[in-house]
């Protein structure tokens, strides 16, 4: 399994995070992309995320998809040294779509909370103010 860490440091918008939010998150992921979509004449929404959310704990989600070219992809929340945190897992099963957009999602979930990401190939992005 390959991870990818979203941090909520000190200097993020908020200092924990909730599954609720998480899935809140991702609803809004998805309103943005299907008004990208309806800009360029285009059904993007289906494309931009082709993943069904199911709740498989109090803190962990699993985005499923039936696309032949995507197969799912996990989340979790925890806490670690009083910092919460958002955890994106790829299954040995995930394919290079999944990963990809495993990558956006992350990018995008630490952009908005502006926390400090740790991709899938251990670099480091910084999305909070420094």
């Amino acid at each position: 399994m390959q991870h990818a860490f979203i941090t909520l440091v000190p200097k993020s918008n908020q200092q924990s995070v909730s599954i609720e939010d998480v899935k809140h998150l991702f609803h809004n992921y998805k309103t943005v992309t299907s008004k990208t979509g309806d800009q360029i004449n285009y059904a993007y929404t289906n494309t931009a995320f082709p993943y069904e959310i199911l709740d498989t704990s109090a803190t962990t989600l699993k985005l499923q998809s039936s696309h032949d070219r995507y197969d799912s992809i996990y989340v979790g929340i925890g806490i670690e040294k009083e910092q919460s945190f958002i955890q994106v897992s790829l299954p040995t099963t995930a394919t290079f779509g999944d990963k990809g957009k495993a990558n956006e999602f992350s990018r995008f979930l630490a952009k908005k909370l502006e926390g400090e990401l740790q991709l899938f190939n251990g670099r480091t992005m910084y999305f909070y103010k420094r």
